[in-house]
């Protein structure tokens, strides 16, 4: 159970929420295991629970506090919320931002210069951690080019020139990716990203934890009550959840990237856990997945202690906090949306 910014998130399973006055009761198998004054929460988000009482659902109605339902794997399934809130003026306001090309490109900035930020570090930490087992110097120079993209992207005029900079910082960034890779390297190597479909091992891995992601993201715009499907960078398009591309941006590099190198480094997948497909896409296999979602799941439990916050929060609960800074800074609760910047 953890507090951020007003907002409750309680991340262990199979919980029941209640109420007990002016208190919101946490419980597993009818014993209490924690409780916190409803008064000062604005938000109750929930992963997994087991229900919550209809007093506590009742109470937060009337007092205009959201109570989101998660599934354990984090898809949004439900928000219990009184007859009036902010929500609507929240979207308004969203739409009106993305609809404005110079305010839509502020938010893009931030989002992109976080991306080639966090690319870099992935770069630097392989450094630090594995400099003799790599061409350092040539991932200094990436590293250094990586460093100017930032500071052209925090510059760029236009949301074009902006993704003409993010598209050879991610060229850059990508060229190192093979060398990355330590381990099985006659399995799984890099050449370059594939998408739709993935050709190789690699690629496979990269596109199920992108998917995996984006659908993290979606939930946490949904949570907090802006549309995953208008963004400020990605392009309006029928079906395409624009916003959760856009936030996706900011954590691809530590969040996926990283954790695609550890399943190959750590011998946690092999060969033998992908398939070919008849029009030459590589997946993986039910065994395949089993273990990259255990692992995944593993992962989204480690902590970091978030750069804005200054406080410890899980991996899984990142993208959750994002979206509620996101939508804070639309309200102006904030004087700037501040991204991700990992180290």
């Amino acid at each position: 159970m953890k507090k951020i910014l007003n907002t409750l998130y309680l991340v262990t399973p199979e919980r029941y929420l209640s109420l007990d006055g002016e208190n919101i009761v946490v419980t597993a198998d009818r014993v209490e295991i924690s409780r916190m004054p409803l008064h000062n929460l604005e938000r109750i988000v929930v992963f997994g629970s087991a229900g919550a009482s209809p007093a506590l659902m009742g109470k937060c109605v009337s007092e205009q506090r959201e109570l989101v339902f998660m599934s354990r794997s984090g898809k949004f399934m439900a928000r219990v919320e009184g007859e009036v809130n902010g929500n609507v003026l929240l979207r308004r306001t969203q739409y009106r931002v993305a609809d404005d090309p110079e305010e839509s490109l502020i938010i893009a900035r931030h989002m992109i210069a976080s991306k080639i930020f966090n690319g870099r570090w992935v770069l630097e930490r392989m450094i630090r951690e594995h400099g003799l087992r790599i061409d350092s110097e040539k991932f200094r120079q990436k590293s250094r080019y990586l460093q100017s993209s930032i500071q052209a992207a925090e510059k760029s005029t236009d949301v074009e020139a902006l993704r003409g900079i993010e598209g050879e910082a991610a060229s850059v960034y990508f060229s190192a990716f093979d060398d990355m890779i330590l381990q099985q390297k006659a399995d799984f190597h890099f050449t370059n990203r594939s998408k739709h479909p993935p050709l190789d091992c690699v690629n496979a891995l990269l596109s199920f934890s992108y998917s995996l992601l984006t659908s993290m993201c979606s939930s946490a715009l949904e949570a907090v009550g802006l549309d995953p499907y208008v963004g400020f960078m990605h392009a309006d398009r029928p079906g395409r959840r624009s916003l959760a591309l856009d936030l996706v941006e900011e954590f691809r590099a530590v969040m996926c990237d990283r954790f695609v190198l550890m399943l190959i480094n750590r011998k946690m997948v092999s060969k033998q856990n992908f398939v070919i497909q008849e029009n030459g896409a590589v997946i993986l296999n039910d065994d395949g997945r089993q273990i990259f979602l255990t692992a995944w799941q593993k992962r989204k439990e480690e902590q970091i202690t978030h750069p804005f916050l200054k406080e410890k929060i899980q991996w899984g609960i990142l993208p959750y906090v994002q979206a509620l800074l996101l939508a804070r800074y639309l309200r102006r609760d904030l004087d700037a949306y501040p991204p991700f910047f990992w180290k």
